[in-house]
């Protein structure tokens, strides 16, 4: 007997109450579904007794690529009904189609995004025959609100339609061809006896056609094998209505989840009711002013929306469109996020916000307490525990005890995982801080337990899963990549101390042609930091840490030099000649570049015309650090000032000057200190010039920390003789700029009342 095959779009009510109703009435030997065949031999974990949603878990690594994918199955699946239904009725069910770490979902997050996104030219001759604006709208009209009578030949049509003469990726032919395979092979060991095959309606189509042809390889089609050395696995994992809804990204056929599920459960007039029902109790939750009339207006604009459009029921847009036409009093920015389904936009109106959630839902899937799940799970219970985390009591963490520090590195490792449950809210910043306790409190573990099953894919311990994930991130991290410093952290942070050998020696090498000086000095800061002070972590003194500190300084220093145009303040770049000055000042030893060859080099920065005025300001600065004897001379040198340029680089000059030399600047207050140059250049400037200054000005002082700008009003207080408190100074009624603005405003009034002799008499 030939295959009865039923192409059904994912997480569609109607087509999985066809699949019921054509299981229960042909009651067939086999049942073939769209799903990952590497799982047939584990599908009695399936029907445990969940609640749903769950999701099939699959990932898939090697040396070149990493790959992670979800099969979504909520109460209206066709999939999951297939599945049910079919083991009611003693058949043998098989999913057919290739295991998720194939090359064929590749580029797939979701098994189950049903192919009309990706050939949408028929769907859209479709939308404009029938007058619909979005697919789902079609769908609905077509098929969840209209009658059940025909479905099945409709649903041919439909596909048959979206198929059309459209070339298939080489994704889905591959998958055809398995599927026709598995199709091909039970069909033989069937004989007289029924075979129900439930796929994706794009599919189908090409699976009748390719299921008629002979069988090249008798039997059932082998399980494709991962190449060498790769890591592959399939585990249930709870999943949420939130996940489903396409307003939230996903790819599936259906948004709104909770909306369909009451039209699953209660059929589409009470679906309807359901929804606005949810809307109100939301926006009466929030305060949002919904009268009787509002409902009223709703209800009569959703009828007669459903009757314009030819539904017999209102359909899900019908519901909200009339609910968005009541509520919605002004003007929408925006085209309403169902007539396109387009994730909410920053900015959605209030009322389209609740709409959209009352429709999606907030329901979270339960996975049965017998599911097997990934050792990670058991371990990172195990360790939890141990460490006495499992409350929801704040936890500290001595990091110069063994027990703390293990403790520390537990959490750590949990938080690159991605795993939620605990958050730090004090610690270490970074190699340099000598804080040394932690403090965990405690989070919403919502998600956790789907969380550690997704990342049991990166190993069986937490500290090999927390290896993997940052040998990844360290794989992946471009050679231009700002991360790199925060990637080191947090390998040291982890303890991952093979791992940490490897990392450094990857950013010795990385280092060295990395364009970027503002990432290369955040690497600088954070390994200085930790060759310096880090007892804690154990990396001290580390001589791949040296590597890193020489090859990073040589970079920069080369980078530097080669600059040139005009590009404003670049708070990264000064603090990458920071972190070099740093490192020359505490670990000159370990550096290739010598005090005297940088000053050398900072002077030719310093007097080159072409180089950014930043940098000119910065290297000054380094050049009076590293340069003893030049500070004095330097300090009354007034044409260094000079060469900051115009007024509008003035204020960036200075900004490198600040970050590189701040303790010089305010060494003393005497004639001669940097800071009597300073004030004398800044004096000299009328108030228009000021003004103009002003804004690049207060960008470069912010430099200085609080106490050090009330030391330097002081001191200029002190110069003019006068007495008074630095810190009121500091403390203005109003905005500085408005006050130079006010200012000068009131000296362009007096000019004019001059010029026309208006002025009074004083």
């Amino acid at each position: 007997m030939p295959a009865v095959f039923l192409g059904v779009r994912h997480h569609s009510p109607a087509c999985a109450r066809l699949v019921a109703d054509t299981v229960r009435r042909l009651r067939p030997a086999y049942v073939l579904v769209e799903g990952p065949a590497d799982l047939n031999g584990r599908l009695d974990e399936l029907a445990l007794g969940h609640d749903l949603p769950i999701a099939v878990f699959s990932h898939y690594r090697d040396a070149e690529r990493t790959a992670t994918t979800w099969a979504p199955l909520c109460d209206y699946s066709p999939e999951w009904v297939a599945l049910r239904e079919g083991r009611a009725v003693g058949a043998e069910v098989l999913f057919v189609d290739l295991p998720s770490w194939h090359p064929a979902f590749e580029l797939r997050a979701n098994r189950y995004a049903d192919a009309e996104a990706r050939y949408a030219e028929a769907t859209a001759r479709l939308c404009e025959r029938f007058g619909t604006g979005s697919v789902d709208a079609l769908w609905d009209g077509l098929f969840e609100v209209a009658p059940a009578d025909g479905l099945a030949e409709r649903l041919d049509a439909y596909f048959d339609l979206v198929r059309g003469d459209a070339e298939a990726d080489e994704g889905d032919r591959a998958r055809e061809a398995y599927m026709a395979d598995w199709v091909r092979a039970v069909l033989a060991e069937a004989g007289t006896a029924t075979v129900l095959v439930v796929t994706g309606g794009f599919h189908t189509p090409a699976l009748r056609t390719l299921a008629g042809r002979p069988a090249e390889v008798p039997g059932r089609p082998a399980l494709p094998a991962p190449p060498p050395g790769a890591v592959s696995g399939s585990y249930l994992v709870p999943y949420s209505f939130r996940q489903l809804d396409a307003f939230a990204g996903y790819q599936s056929g259906m948004p709104s989840p909770a909306y369909y599920q009451r039209l699953w459960e209660g059929g589409p007039e009470a679906a309807a009711d359901r929804l606005r029902r949810s809307v109100v109790a939301r926006l009466r939750r929030r305060r949002h002013p919904v009268s009787t009339a509002d409902l009223v207006a709703a209800a009569a604009l959703t009828g007669g929306l459903a009757a314009l459009r030819g539904h017999a029921v209102p359909s899900r847009t019908d519901v909200l469109d009339g609910l968005a036409g009541a509520l919605v009093k002004d003007d929408l920015t925006q085209p309403l996020p169902w007539s396109e389904r387009a994730p909410l936009a920053p900015g959605s109106h209030p009322v389209v916000v609740e709409m959209v959630a009352a429709a999606s839902g907030g329901r979270t899937g339960r996975l049965h307490p017998d599911t097997p799940a990934p050792p990670l799970v058991h371990d990172a219970g195990a360790r939890l525990a141990a460490i006495g985390a499992t409350g929801t009591r704040p936890l500290t963490c001595d990091l110069t005890i063994a027990d703390g520090l293990a403790a520390s590195r537990t959490l750590h490792r949990l938080r690159v995982l991605g795993v939620p449950g605990r958050h730090r809210t004090a610690g270490p910043a970074h190699g340099a801080d000598p804080v040394t306790g932690e403090r965990w409190e405690a989070e919403s573990e919502s998600g956790r337990d789907a969380a550690l099953i997704e990342a049991g894919a990166y190993g069986a311990t937490l500290d090999e899963a927390a290896a993997t994930v940052l040998a990844e991130r360290a794989r992946t991290t471009g050679s231009a990549d700002a991360g790199l410093a925060d990637l080191l952290f947090d390998t040291v942070l982890c303890g991952a101390t093979a791992l940490t050998d490897r990392l450094l020696t990857t950013l010795t090498a990385t280092v060295a042609r990395h364009p970027d000086p503002g990432a290369l000095g955040a690497v600088l800061a954070t390994a200085l930091g930790l060759w310096r002070h880090d007892r804690v972590y154990g990396t001290a003194r580390s001589p791949l840490l040296a590597a890193v500190l020489d090859g990073a300084v040589s970079r920069i220093l080369w980078l530097v030099e080669g600059a040139h145009g005009r590009s404003g303040a670049d708070p990264a770049r000064l603090t990458a000649l920071a972190a070099v000055r740093d490192a020359l000042r505490h670990a000159p030893e370990q550096l290739t570049a010598t005090r005297a060859d940088t000053a050398a080099l900072a002077l030719r920065i310093a007097r080159d015309p072409y180089a950014p005025a930043d940098l000119r300001g910065a290297a000054h600065g380094l050049h009076l650090t590293l340069d003893v004897a030049a500070l004095d001379a330097a300090a009354l040198d007034v044409a260094a000032l000079d060469a900051a340029g115009n007024l509008d680089s003035l204020g960036d000059w200075l900004a490198g000057l600040f970050a590189l030399a701040r303790e010089e600047v305010t060494a003393d207050s005497g004639d001669g200190s940097l800071l009597a140059v300073l004030d004398a250049v800044l004096a000299d400037l009328t108030d228009a010039e000021f003004l103009i200054a002003l804004p690049a000005l207060r960008q470069a002082f912010a430099w200085f920390p609080p106490r050090e700008r009330e030391r330097i009003a002081r001191r200029l207080i002190e110069r003019r003789g006068l007495r008074g408190s630095g810190r009121g100074l500091l403390r203005t009624t109003a905005d500085p700029l408005h006050l130079a603005a006010a200012r000068a405003l009131e000296e362009n009034v007096t000019a004019l009342l001059d010029r026309h002799g208006l002025r009074s008499a004083r």
